[in-house]
């Protein structure tokens, strides 16, 4: 029986928290977005995140699910929280981006012989 992949599990860095939401926010797809907030909520503990936002537990898990329409007021909170910072810059072209990305996955896999 095959385990299902928790992709928070595979968060352990800041480096690749980063990198998953830039990638993330190369798709244009805002429920993909949130879905990579919640995995990284999740790794970082949602607990720690409800209690730093001030949003209860439950509270938390409802603005972060793929169907939900969260204030940028409520997604602002759980990015600082995380100790995540946004930083904007002109949109790059997403095959430019993959090649560092994919360079990053292989290593990650090399890492953990997946």
């Amino acid at each position: 029986m095959h385990k299902r992949l928790d992709i928070a599990e595979y968060l352990d860095s800041e480096e690749i928290v980063a990198e998953y939401l830039n990638l993330v926010s190369e798709s244009d797809d805002p429920a993909l977005f949130l879905r990579a907030i919640g995995h990284i909520a999740r790794s970082k503990g949602m607990s720690q995140i409800a209690e730093k936002t001030g949003l209860g537990r439950e509270s938390l898990y409802k603005a972060l699910d793929e169907k939900a329409h969260p204030r940028f007021e409520t997604i602002f909170k759980v990015l600082n929280a995380m100790g995540i910072q946004m930083t904007l810059v002109p949109k790059v072209k997403f095959k430019k981006r993959r090649k560092q990305t994919e360079l990053c996955v292989a290593e990650k896999r090399a890492r953990y012989r997946v």
